[in-house]
């Protein structure tokens, strides 16, 4: 997912410099989308992960 995240920041970023705005903003739109979700499920992975077992 992280990177999906990194090909729609470049994306957006080419988009920029050749001045296409409305393209531009759509992929970075995306890109904010995916790391937010990545580091979402980054922060849960790390927490269900140090869970010691009941016993």
């Amino acid at each position: 997912m992280l990177h999906y995240a990194i090909v729609f920041l470049v994306i957006a970023l080419i988009a920029a410099v050749l001045g296409f705005g409305g393209i531009a903003g759509a992929a970075a739109g995306i890109a904010k989308i995916l790391f937010t979700v990545f580091i979402i499920l980054f922060i849960a992975a790390l927490v269900m992960g140090r869970r010691s077992p009941k016993v």
